[in-house]
């Protein structure tokens, strides 16, 4: 196995740890997963196939789909106070 492939199955395994942890404790160590994502997946595609790297983002968006959603909505201006719920 090469070394992206072992640090993608490390990162899905500190994604599973994280999850278990209370909501308050889980944003320092979900805000690192999220930035080293991007990176990883990079790699990993490049290292490997451009498909598993698509398979890869796709898991990553699904993931951290809230997150995600937060922070476009309040980088065009539209975060309100409540967005950070998850709701609609």
């Amino acid at each position: 196995m090469t070394l992206p492939i072992v640090l993608a199955c490390l990162w899905v395994l500190a994604a599973t740890i994280i999850a278990f942890l209370p909501m308050r404790r889980q944003f320092v160590p979900g805000l690192a997963l999220l930035i080293a994502a991007p990176v990883l997946i990079v790699w990993l595609a490049v290292e490997t196939n451009v498909w598993i790297g698509l398979a890869a983002f796709a898991g990553f968006v699904s993931m951290f789909r809230n997150p995600l959603r937060y922070l476009v909505k309040k980088a065009i201006g539209k975060a309100g106070r409540n967005d950070s719920e998850g709701g609609e």
